[in-house]
């Protein structure tokens, strides 16, 4: 419900103003009323400027509601305050990888146009749903218009990226002809089965089916194409390896920058210096992403990430979320592995009619 903007003028309006200066937490509907906030007028001109509606810009962001909960979950994401065998726990569940295998199941031709179009396999697109909403399932139960409405204009730090990301929103919304009040998403204001924030829709979305709707929140065919383009136009290597596992000393040495989701940079050389070699041969010169897994009990597992790996990093920036995405979708390729061979052997031992 819209609250209206604030009566009065002068020191009536002016004490109103210091008192939400001295209460920064604490926000109104009317934060978001382009009449009330000069930058708020100033993105609604930005917006209006690229052909939306000014008249539906104006409406719909002074519907927006401040969401004080949604700052306090940026700066708790699980990326950054878990070891490696706590965040494997989280997605690695043997409901998770079986909703997998049946989710490439059910959309198979899907999966399998998509590997031939973009060469990305079926299990890594599964993955990323998997981790990401639970195969839509699970994605997310904030608004989109209060979450990225909060962060764009008061967010400490990362304000402007969001306000990109509110623009973005708006722009869609609008082409879709979708109530951009109705769509819920995470608290970060990523959206749909494969939780893409607003200028990634934007830039990678496909209409896989055909149906002129680039729509990521209930059609999986479109869900598929989308998440198999991200992963093209990142330069996913078809049929490339992900990682090598790789065996090193007790304690990582402090000589090596491990854990970066940069692009390959370190060589095996490099790392074979310093006792971390890989557990098959690897040209000394091949550049690679130095992980270091902490599995708990000062235990540490050694891997060298490849180009893929880096592209998984693009989708979110942690090695821990690209290593869960990895071996979720060698999990799932097990599963379907095992399933098919099961299917064969009942088939061969069916009686001849």
């Amino acid at each position: 419900m819209k609250v209206p903007p604030f009566q009065g003028k002068g020191g009536v309006r002016a004490a109103l103003c210091m008192l939400l200066v001295a209460m920064p937490m604490t926000a109104s509907a009317a934060d978001f009323d382009p009449a009330e906030s000069a930058q708020v007028r100033a993105m609604v001109d930005r917006v209006a400027s690229e052909g939306v509606s000014r008249e539906w810009l104006n409406d719909a962001i002074s519907h927006a509601q401040f969401k004080s909960s949604v700052l306090d979950a940026m700066s708790g994401a699980a990326e950054y305050n878990m070891t490696w065998e706590r965040y494997r726990r989280i997605f690695l569940d043997e409901e998770r990888i079986d909703q997998g295998a049946a989710f490439i199941q059910t959309h198979l031709e899907t999966f399998e146009r998509a590997e031939r179009e973009f060469g990305v396999a079926p299990e890594i697109i599964a993955a990323i749903l998997g981790v990401e909403t639970r195969y839509g399932r699970i994605t997310g139960d904030h608004r989109v218009l209060d979450s990225l409405s909060t962060l764009a204009f008061h967010h400490p730090r990362r304000g402007d990226f969001f306000l990109g990301e509110l623009e973005a929103f708006l722009q869609i919304a609008y082409e879709q002809e979708v109530d951009p009040t109705e769509l819920k998403g995470s608290y970060a204001g990523a959206m749909g089965y494969p939780q893409f924030i607003p200028t990634s829709y934007q830039a990678y979305a496909v209409d896989f089916d055909g149906d002129g709707h680039r729509d990521l929140w209930t059609n999986p065919d479109d869900v598929i194409g989308s998440v198999a383009n991200y992963f093209a136009e990142h330069r996913w290597q078809r049929d490339g390896r992900i990682y090598w596992d790789a065996e090193g000393p007790g304690s990582p040495p402090s000589s090596i920058a491990f854990n970066r989701a940069d692009r390959p940079d370190v060589s095996v050389g490099e790392l074979a210096a310093v006792g971390i070699v890989p557990e098959e041969s690897l040209p000394a010169d091949q550049q690679v992403v130095p992980l270091a897994l902490d599995m708990g009990d000062g235990v540490t597992q050694y891997r060298m990430g490849g180009e893929n790996f880096y592209v998984i990093t693009r989708y979110n920036h942690s090695y821990l979320y690209a290593m869960a995405v990895t071996e979720l979708a060698e999990a799932i390729a097990e599963v379907r592995e095992l399933a098919e061979g099961s299917w064969l052997q009942a088939t061969e031992t069916e009686p001849q009619t």
